[in-house]
Parts: structure tokens; sequence; C-alpha cells
């Protein structure tokens, strides 16, 4: 493999975490342009994209695990009573709503809701992976049919 196809799956991978983060990316549009060269691997681009997100999204889990030890300070850029709707509704729908993590606007904030509310990691990760990997694989679906 020459390194210019190494760099599809590394962009590939980089649009996936930052569009995972709170970063105003799309990695979809990344995915599908790749698709429609025909120059990589299915399995390689599906890999590369989900893996990027999953962690993108780990990284959100543990900003959320992290996040109230700064509360209380002036510059913290969260009220707390939007902190608290936030953790009432994650409450409420629980751990379930990770489901929707891949879901724009909503997704990555849920996945930082989650660890705040401490959301084990092993069920964050599982249901993360499944609802990301669900949504790149559509996406790869619709866009080779």
């Amino acid at each position: 493999m020459v390194i210019w196809e190494w760099s599809g799956y590394l962009g590939l991978f980089a649009s996936a975490f930052g569009a995972a983060t709170l970063l105003p990316l799309q990695s979809e549009a990344v995915l599908v342009g790749l698709l429609l060269t025909n120059s990589y691997n299915l399995s390689g681009l599906l890999t590369a994209a989900i893996i990027g997100n999953v962690l993108g999204s780990v990284v959100n889990w543990w900003l959320g695990c992290n996040l109230l030890r700064w509360q209380h300070r002036p510059w913290f850029p969260v009220k707390t009573a939007a902190l608290e709707r936030a953790s009432q509704s994650y409450q409420r729908y629980g751990h379930w709503s990770l489901l929707l993590s891949w879901l724009p606007i909503i997704g990555d904030p849920l996945t930082l809701i989650a660890g705040v509310m401490r959301e084990p990691f092993w069920r964050f990760l599982l249901l993360v992976t499944l609802a990301k990997a669900s949504r790149y694989a559509v996406v790869a679906a619709l866009t080779l049919n």
C-alpha cells in the first residue's frame, strides 16, 4: 500500500475522531467521498471511521468524568441549571440513550453527560460502538447501492 492510500484512512480517522468531540466536523462526507473513489477497502474505511469516532466519544466521556471538578469556578462554561437538566434527562432515559450518540447535535453532549453520570466504561463503550458502527454501515450501504 502506498503512502497516499494511508492518508485517506488516516484522514477519515481524524475527521471521525474530531466529529465525535464537540468540534463541528462531518466525517460522513469524508467516508462517502473516499467510497466513491473506489480506491479504498470498505472494511478498512469502516474500521478507521468507527475507531476514530468511538475514541472521540471516549474523550467526551473522560472529560465528563472530570468535568464537575471545576464546577464552582467562575470560568466554568456550563451553568448549574443546564447541567442539572442534562443529568435529569440522562437519568430519565438511562444508558439506552447512548444508542442515540450517533445523532448530530445531541450525540456528542450525550457522551459527555454519560461521563458526568459515571456511566460504567464497558457499557458506554459497547452502546456507543454499536450506535456509531450502525451509522457508518448505513452510510456506506446507501453510498454503494
